[in-house]
């Protein structure tokens, strides 16, 4: 199934980029009666411990760092005692999308467009399960002083996130305060937000548009950079209702197909909801498990995790909230989210 999925991905990945287990050990012979009666009361007990915590079938998933890595820090945890379930962390939605595409990975956290567009280009091969991050951006200032969007008028913005939610929010925002990027404001992009946080506390930059938890590693560290205005409070002024839904879990349709998978994905999403609760209810511990698995310092993490907008919403919640997200998106450029409103079948629904 992997095989055939990642055919179908595979075939779409350049388009897309363009708009933007272990062998068990054979059991040894009990030498006395007593010896294989408790042998298999363990093996029984061990059966009975894997039904209730482990994956009934082998799923990889993809974070990236950043608010998205960080909801999944405690199933991170998890998925080193279980066999059928594998965390990997990526840094960019690109290296996201080539896993897909190679079926390195069955599900995977990415922008919500990028999800929309994934869909469209595979005719259906992605499903999404869950929203995972809200809005977490904001414009950022070194030295300079800006009160408004207006003020962005004639300026130079850093920005990451080309191809999106950052890049096509950003440019809604400022088409509803009457400016455009490119001719009123030039945004120039970077890969990563790193490079754009970098920039930013050495001075290369005095404007950066960056999402949590960046936000808060540079205002920690750089005492001259301040939060000048928060992105989604300047969405919610002019999108009509609309909530700013960033970051999203979707899964292969392939992967799905058969039943032992999806109740092996089942069982991931109620984990992986736990996850969520567990990291917004103790930043500090989830800050320890955020350097372990190398998404984000200890202490940032734990400063930043009230400001990430980090969810779980699924289901009908998540269909309610989402359509009138894309319905913006798609009005302000229908290529953000690959050229159509998505259908019904996007949305996937635990059982």
């Amino acid at each position: 199934m992997k095989q055939k999925w990642a055919t179908k991905l595979a075939a779409s990945f350049l388009g897309l980029m363009l708009v933007m287990a272990g062998c068990a050990t054979p059991e040894e012979e009990a030498e006395t009666s007593s010896a294989s009666s408790q042998t298999q009361e363990s093996s029984v007990s061990q059966e009975s411990e894997n039904e209730e915590t482990g994956l009934p079938a082998a799923l990889t998933v993809g974070v990236l760092k950043g608010p998205t890595g960080l909801g999944a820090l405690q199933v991170m945890e998890e998925a080193e005692d279980d066999d059928n379930l594998q965390i990997d962390v990526y840094t960019s939605s690109d290296e996201m999308v080539s896993a897909l595409s190679s079926g390195s990975v069955d599900a995977a956290c990415l922008p919500t467009n990028l999800a929309a567009n994934l869909y469209q280009k595979t005719k259906g091969g992605v499903k999404i399960a869950c929203v995972n991050t809200l809005g977490i951006l904001s414009v950022v200032t070194n030295g300079e002083t800006v009160n408004s969007i207006a003020d962005l008028k004639g300026k130079t913005v850093v920005s990451s996130g080309q191809g999106g939610v950052p890049e096509f929010a950003f440019n809604y925002i400022l088409e509803q305060n009457g400016l455009e990027a490119g001719k009123d404001v030039t945004v120039t992009y970077l890969s990563e937000h790193s490079e754009v946080a970098q920039q930013l506390m050495a001075g290369d930059a005095t404007i950066a548009v960056l999402p949590e938890p960046f936000v808060t590693q540079v205002t920690t560290k750089q005492p001259d950079c301040q939060v000048a205005l928060d992105l989604t409070e300047e969405w919610d002024k002019v999108a009509d209702g609309s909530v700013l839904s960033m970051g999203c879990l979707v899964v292969s349709s392939d992967y799905l197909e058969d039943e032992t998978n999806k109740d092996a994905f089942d069982k991931f999403l109620s984990l992986y909801q736990k996850s969520v609760d567990f990291v917004n209810a103790n930043p500090k511990e989830a800050g320890q498990l955020s350097q372990t698995y190398s998404i984000m310092e200890a202490a940032v993490t734990e400063k930043a995790i009230p400001r990430c907008n980090i969810v779980y919403i699924a289901g009908k919640e998540m269909k309610e909230g989402l359509t009138p997200f894309w319905n913006v998106l798609y009005e302000s450029n229908p290529a953000s989210i690959g050229g159509a409103l998505p259908d019904d079948s996007f949305y996937y629904e635990a059982e």
